[in-house]
């Protein structure tokens, strides 16, 4: 069954790409293109780093791409958190610092990508993982991927909805599959 209108995908990562590798720059932008190529609508924290960096490559492959601001105007994101509203057709300012915000980001997507990221990442994840939303894994050379998993095997939860793999392109591929079949076992 196909969907009714594009996937939201929240891209979830660090906001400081500090100790994440000299590849999670490359991969948030590989990713960020392949979802936006794909016809998914990105969604972002609005933040630095590998959100902005995916961000940019989806509006360099004509995606769409919303923000969830932990702010409460576009005065306090800039002023306040120091955060980018650049490669983003709308910023929502959610007024409610980062742990809100980064709950109705999770829950707003249809699905959640996480890279190279922090606690933010991890948070995002487990909304996503505990409402039972399809979620990918991009893994790379960052401990984010070693954290899911640990969380996942304690988790006592089904995890087919969850998927793991390195190239973005086959993540973003895998992804939309999962979205697709779960998609169809809710229609039946």
């Amino acid at each position: 069954m196909k969907l009714s209108t594009p996937p939201k995908i929240c891209i979830s990562g660090a906001a400081h790409l500090e100790g994440c590798g000299p590849l999670a720059g490359e991969r948030a932008r590989e990713l960020g293109s392949a979802l936006a190529s794909s016809g998914a609508v990105i969604l972002t924290g609005a933040t630095t780093g590998f959100p902005l960096l995916a961000a940019q490559a989806a509006k360099e492959a004509g995606g769409t791409v919303i923000g969830f601001s932990p702010a409460g105007s576009e005065k306090e994101h800039r002023e306040v958190y120091h955060l980018p509203t650049e490669y983003h057709d709308v910023v929502v300012y959610t007024g409610f610092g980062y742990a809100g915000s980064e709950l109705l980001l999770a829950r707003s997507a249809d699905a959640v990508c996480v890279g190279c990221g922090r606690i933010g990442a991890i948070h995002e994840f487990t909304v996503a993982f505990s409402e039972g939303k399809p979620v990918g894994v991009l893994e790379g050379p960052w401990k984010t991927d070693d954290m899911v998993k640990e969380l996942i095997v304690h988790s006592g939860r089904a995890t087919e909805h969850v998927v793991f793999e390195e190239h973005p392109a086959k993540l973003t591929s895998a992804l939309l599959k999962t979205i697709a079949r779960m998609h169809a076992e809710e229609h039946v």
